[in-house]
C-alpha cells in the first residue's frame, strides 16, 4: 500500500528574494508566474505532492513561504514548529539578501535545536547576470558551512525551481524511511 508521508517545509529568505515565486511556479507545475506582487505578510501556506521516484510512496510537502521582513519575524516564526525541511532563498544580485542566509537559517534550526532535517540554499534570479554580486563559488561555500545543499535558480526564466524540492523531498523520504527500519528493529 502506498504510503502519504507528510512534510513541513519552511521557506525563508529577505523580502522581495522571489520566495513566493519560487512556491507558486513549484505548486503549480511552472504554470503560474506572479506577475503582480503583494509583500508576504505573515506565510503563505501551498500544499504539493511530490512521488518518491521507483516507489509508490508520496511526501506531501506543506511549505510555509515566510514573510522575509522583520517586522514580520515573530509571527511568521510560529508558523515553524517542528520543520521536516527547509529552503533559503537569496537573491544573487543582492548582497544584503546573502548575508542574511545564515540568520534565516539559525532561525529555523532553533525550531527544532535537536534534530538534524535537510535543507538548501537557493540562488535565485540567475538571468540577471549583468547584475549578479554574489557568485555560485560564495554560494557553495555558506551551503557547505552551514551544511545544506546548493541550487540556482531563475524564477523569471522557470529554470531549475523544481530542483531543491524534489531533492528535499527524497531526503526526507530517506529519513523516514530510516525511522520505520528502526521501529521494526525495535518491535522485533
Amino acid at each position: 500500500m502506498p504510503a502519504v508521508i507528510r512534510a513541513k517545509c519552511i521557506v525563508v529568505g529577505d523580502a522581495g528574494v522571489g520566495k513566493s515565486a519560487i512556491c507558486q511556479l513549484f505548486t503549480s507545475d511552472g504554470s503560474h508566474f506572479p506577475k503582480n506582487y503583494t509583500l508576504t505578510m505573515g506565510a503563505e501556506f501551498m500544499v504539493k505532492p511530490v512521488v518518491i521516484p521507483d516507489t509508490q510512496d508520496t511526501v506531501e510537502m506543506y511549505m510555509y513561504d515566510s514573510a522575509g521582513k522583520e517586522i514580520f519575524t515573530d509571527m511568521v516564526m510560529k508558523f515553524w514548529d517542528h520543520p521536516s525541511m527547509m529552503i533559503v532563498v537569496y537573491d544573487v544580485t543582492s548582497e544584503t539578501s546573502f548575508s542574511s542566509c545564515e540568520k534565516w537559517i539559525e532561525r529555523v534550526r532553533s525550531q527544532k535545536p535537536d534534530v538534524p532535517f535537510p535543507g538548501a540554499l537557493v540562488a535565485n534570479k540567475i538571468d540577471l547576470e549583468q547584475r549578479r554580486i554574489v557568485g555560485p563559488k560564495a554560494g557553495k561555500e555558506l551551503a557547505m558551512k552551514t551544511g545544506l545543499d546548493y541550487y540556482e535558480c531563475s524564477a523569471k526564466e522557470m529554470q531549475n525551481v523544481d530542483t531543491p524540492f524534489y531533492f528535499l523531498a527524497s531526503e526526507y523520504y530517506k529519513l523516514y524511511q530510516e525511522k520505520v527500519e528502526l521501529f521494526k528493529a525495535f518491535v522485533a
